[in-house]
């Protein structure tokens, strides 16, 4: 059998696993380690297992993921996300929906700090959902929100996903970071868009909040802008430092 074969197969096995809810962390491991037994030898497959966990897990690129969750941490504990949700909400909370909209608005903009899929989904869920319980919002749209919102963290750099990936795969971790700006943008839009069509069509799911002043909206803004510029100074960083490089 060839080595393309078995690897074929070792997929097939690999998503059989993941179907039967084995954790992907053991399903990749058991995958891994019999297909390098196959293809080489038990012997390679243990040497492998002990060198290469101690090579990665002491990778210096790594330091960087706990800084990302700190500086997540500290604007979550400083009320900077809920200065970026309420800023948010200022904006667009009049239109249906709007409440969801400016949640994933939130969940960006925590993404751009924390890079982590599940802080920006806890910190927003404790900002928005009681919020959006209290202006009647349908419970399946407020609660999806929040996840699909969360899910920003592993596009919109900095990312603790693509962090791990690169080091994995030997890539440029601010090439990856590039890469990730412009797709999470646009999912971040396509979020919107899909909320606006189903408080269109279902107008009881997300029903409009009070309008706010020009003058509200502003002192919003001002009161998120230092998160707003913590985002701007991160992903205009990464831009401006592969400019520099070239």
């Amino acid at each position: 059998m060839s080595a393309a074969m078995i690897g074929f197969i070792g997929i097939l096995v690999m998503f059989a696993l993941l179907v039967l809810r084995v954790p992907v962390a053991f399903a990749m491991f058991s995958v891994g380690f019999v297909g390098i037994t196959i293809l080489d030898s038990s012997r390679s497959a243990l040497s492998l297992l002990a060198s290469e966990t101690f090579t990665l897990a002491s990778s210096p690129e790594l330091v960087v993921i706990p800084l990302f969750i700190l500086m997540g941490n500290v604007a979550s504990e400083t009320g900077m996300s809920r200065k970026l949700y309420d800023a948010a909400y200022a904006i667009i909370g009049q239109f249906r929906g709007g409440l969801a909209s400016a949640t994933v608005i939130g969940c960006g903009g925590f993404a751009a700090l924390s890079g982590s899929s599940v802080a920006s989904a806890l910190t927003m869920g404790k900002v928005a959902l009681g919020q959006m319980d209290r202006f009647k919002y349908n419970t399946r749209l407020s609660t999806g929100v929040v996840a699909a919102g969360g899910t920003l963290g592993i596009l919109i750099p900095p990312s603790t996903g693509f962090v791990i990936y690169a080091i994995l795969t030997e890539q440029s971790i601010g090439r990856l970071f590039l890469a990730g700006v412009l797709p999470g943008i646009m999912m971040l839009l396509l979020f919107i868009f899909v909320i606006m069509v189903i408080c269109w069509f279902r107008p009881e799911f997300g029903p409009a909040g009070p309008a706010t002043s020009w003058r509200n909206k502003g002192k919003a803004l001002l009161g998120a802008g230092p998160i707003i510029a913590v985002i701007l100074l991160t992903i205009g960083g990464i831009y401006s430092g592969a400019l520099f490089a070239r």
